[in-house]
């Protein structure tokens, strides 16, 4: 089989004399040619490291005779931009980085790739871009940072920050959680969509076993990057392409870890897409569905104890695996040549586990804890829950649907009717919330932020302010046409669809509105006015009317990216891809 980079040399007689000038060699011209794309930088800790990963990969490439070209395009950081209108740019920065690989990959010859990056929006803009280009490709992940002081992570940041903006703790306090939470490069310490989208890419099969999600410190990590050099010379030789791995069963396999792991409510803005690529369709249905009786097994932050750190030492996406093999597609191919179950299979012989308890042992030592892997990775007869970890809501008030973690809510607002409080931006919803101009019962409404409104923003902070207020995190609800953050808890409701900016329903929502939710019947719905309760046919004669009288807003972006990402967005419920239309 004839490369295609050595196709492409022979119709360009340029790229020669190009490469040699950028430093190749002549022997180099003949080899098999891998791009490496990181989103390495300065931007954030979870890319800040990265460039080791990249010469990792490149020396594993190059021994296995092939040559490997760096190529950049960083990611931005939500958590650096969060409570700014920086946010805003943070989903749309996801196609961008798709975009800039798909330029980088077909406008020069390339015979493989392999992807490098570590956090929300860099791992599915790679996950994507590799999708596209769809040359044999392997995917490495960035890791996670290590915990701090008293086992701080930096979630717990915006429950700080609430609480300093209460008076009950001093600036003293503030500080030290800010100079703690973030000890090391690596994504954040906790199951967030960073964290989250490191693990769908090994349950996908698109990354090495067992390479998911390992401290960003570790050596392993290195050792996984030089390997993911060497295998991907080989997958270029076969021609196994990514749409060759990703099917609608290792999609599914990738959703029953997501349920597992209680994974971010992002992912299915991110999986949606990704699968929208290879031609296949993920809805928030597949989802829901799947999530239904699954077992939730992974005791790590935010929903439950332990920072993502420890997730390694328990044995990382192997031993997710093996607690749920009875509800995976074990033929699913991958990356290795093999199929999941022979993957898992040959963990077990090859001292894997032991390596990973390894680790634990001294993990212990470090934080003067004494956990084992069954505190962090449950037995499946020794579940957390067995609902799975989200549910997708469906009503008049949402009809393609609403995202609720509901592991991270509290029981008591599992089935509640609650008092419509809309507002028509977060900044407004934040200050009700922080001032108390918000009472028990009502239902809280941020909206005009989805795709089209503003970009799709998380709500991170009125969240937080929410949940870690004792009683209204256990009395009142969140809802929005915007997202939320992969660190967020309580009570909150995201990717309400259509959205406002469409005409959606939550843009009709009134002062006083009575609304239905009930995460055990999947619904969520307007079920009165001004207090009083009206049939099914009463409430749509309504909304009709209201309809009728609805504007469009005035396009928030009049140029640059996000005018481009509030034209094109899907809706939140699709994965909010750019949506070309048919042609």
């Amino acid at each position: 089989m004839e490369l295609n980079s050595q196709k492409l040399r022979k119709l360009a007689p340029e790229i020669d004399p190009l490469r040699i000038g950028s430093g190749w060699k002549p022997e180099d011209l003949d080899k098999v040619q891998i791009i490496i794309e990181s989103t390495s930088g300065d931007s954030h800790p979870g890319s800040a490291h990265l460039y080791k990963l990249v010469e990792a990969v490149r020396k594993g490439v190059s021994e296995a005779g092939g040559f490997g070209a760096r190529y950049f395009c960083t990611d931005i950081c939500d958590g650096e931009s969060q409570g700014t209108d920086g946010i805003n740019f943070s989903l749309a920065s996801r196609e961008m980085i798709a975009n800039m690989i798909e330029i980088h990959a077909n406008a020069t010859p390339f015979d493989g790739g392999v992807f490098i990056a570590s956090c929300d929006k860099g791992m599915p803009g790679n996950l994507i871009g590799m999708a596209r280009v769809n040359i044999p490709s392997i995917m490495v992940t960035g890791g996670t940072m290590s915990a701090g002081p008293e086992l701080l992570t930096l979630e717990q940041l915006g429950m700080y920050s609430a609480k300093f903006e209460r008076g009950e703790i001093d600036a003293d306090k503030l500080i030290w959680a800010k100079h703690n939470a973030c000890p090391s490069c690596g994504a954040c310490s906790f199951i967030g969509t960073a964290s989250t989208m490191q693990i769908m890419a090994e349950a996908m099969g698109l990354a090495l076993p067992g390479s998911a999600l390992l401290p960003a410190t570790s050596p392993d990590l290195i050792e996984y990057a030089y390997n993911a050099g060497k295998r991907v010379v080989e997958l270029a030789k076969l021609g196994v392409k990514p749409s060759d791995i990703v099917t609608m069963d290792s999609l599914e396999n990738a959703i029953m870890v997501h349920a597992t792991i209680s994974g971010s409510t992002n992912c299915l803005l991110h999986l949606p897409a990704i699968a929208h690529e290879y031609g296949l369709t993920i809805t928030g249905d597949t989802f829901d569905r799947l999530h239904r009786g699954a077992h939730y097994l992974l005791d790590l932050r935010p929903a439950g104890k332990w920072p993502a750190e420890f997730f390694y030492y328990a044995g990382g996406v192997p031993a997710i695996m093996e607690e749920i093999k009875n509800v995976l597609h074990l033929d699913a191919k991958t990356i290795t040549g093999k199929t999941l179950g022979e993957n898992l299979d040959e963990l077990k012989h090859n001292g894997f586990y032991e390596r990973c308890n390894k680790w634990l042992i001294e993990a212990n030592k470090k934080y003067n804890i004494n956990l084992t892997k069954e505190d962090i990775i449950r037995s499946y007869d020794n579940a957390i829950g067995t609902e799975g970890s989200i549910a997708v809501l469906k009503g008049n008030l949402a009809p393609e649907g609403a995202v609720i973690k509901h592991t991270a809510c509290p029981k008591e607002m599992y089935k509640a009717v609650l008092n419509a409080r809309p507002f028509d931006s977060e900044e407004e919803c934040l200050d009700a919330v922080l001032h108390h101009k918000v009472q028990k019962g009502d239902a809280v409404f941020i909206r005009y932020e989805g795709p089209k409104g503003s970009g799709m923003p998380e709500m991170f902070y009125t969240s937080e302010a929410i949940s870690s207020d004792k009683e209204l995190g256990r009395s009142i609800a969140l809802i929005t046409d915007g997202r939320f953050s992969g660190a967020s808890t309580g009570p909150v409701i995201g990717h309400c669809s259509p959205e406002a900016a469409s005409g959606g329903p939550i843009a009709l929502v009134e002062e006083g509105d009575l609304i239905e939710l009930d995460v055990f019947a999947r619904k969520l719905n307007i079920i009165g006015v001004k207090g009083e309760r009206k049939s099914p046919e009463e409430i749509q004669k309504i909304l009709d009317e209201r309809a009728k009288n609805w504007k469009p807003r005035e396009k928030k972006y009049k140029r640059g990216v996000l005018r481009l990402f509030s034209e094109l967005a899907a809706s939140p419920m699709k994965g909010a891809y750019l949506d070309y239309g048919e042609f």
